[in-house]
């Protein structure tokens, strides 16, 4: 069977941290404030806040509420997928690289009950070219709780064009017209 295109190929490299990201124990906070994953102001989202690891890691928490439910008192799967997937791509502030999900791939465990607090922790696995390969888990109750979900992705690394060429207008120019967000921007204009 060959390898998943979630797996890193030999030769991929784990790089080193780059220099201009978040320290170590450092909130990262929202790339857009209207972001399903990490917003403050979407009246549905996840919130979730990831904090920078050590080194190319991150972990945050997500508490499931009423609105994220799938069977009767659970947590949707693709929402758990939707958790993951922002967790994973937080790495890329570690990279200093914006990139987008190329492939996510999700495996569930168990059933995690409407409101329960998720533990989420991801890492970077490698980097090929412009690939970033990573990994993550989702834990209910604490660290040390059982694993509900485990994750591998695969990011490609874009440049910010990407997101101006593709995006709605009017939620590129909100962004365009926010100093802070505009500012975190202006942090990722690098040439992958």
């Amino acid at each position: 069977m060959p390898p998943s295109p979630t797996t890193p190929p030999p030769d991929a490299v784990l790089p080193p941290r780059a220099p201009e990201a978040p320290a170590p124990g450092t909130r990262l906070g929202s790339h857009y404030e209207h972001c399903f994953g990490c917003g403050p102001q979407h009246p549905g989202g996840l919130r979730i806040d990831a904090v920078a690891g050590e080194g190319l890691d991150v972990t945050a928490e997500f508490t499931v509420r009423d609105v994220h439910q799938g069977g009767p008192g659970l947590a949707h799967g693709g929402l758990l997928t939707t958790a993951m997937d922002e967790t994973l791509g937080t790495l890329n502030w570690l990279l200093h690289a914006p990139a987008v999900t190329g492939r996510l791939e999700t495996d569930f465990l168990c059933p995690v009950p409407v409101d329960s607090v998720l533990h989420l922790r991801a890492w970077v696995t490698g980097v090929h070219g412009r690939k970033i390969y990573s990994a993550g888990e989702a834990r209910i109750g604490g660290p040390d709780g059982p694993v509900a979900v485990r994750a591998q992705a695969l990011f490609i690394q874009v440049k910010l064009e990407h997101f101006t060429t593709h995006g709605r207008p009017e939620d590129i120019g909100k962004v365009l017209d926010d100093p802070d967000l505009m500012k975190r921007a202006r942090a990722f204009e690098v040439n992958p």
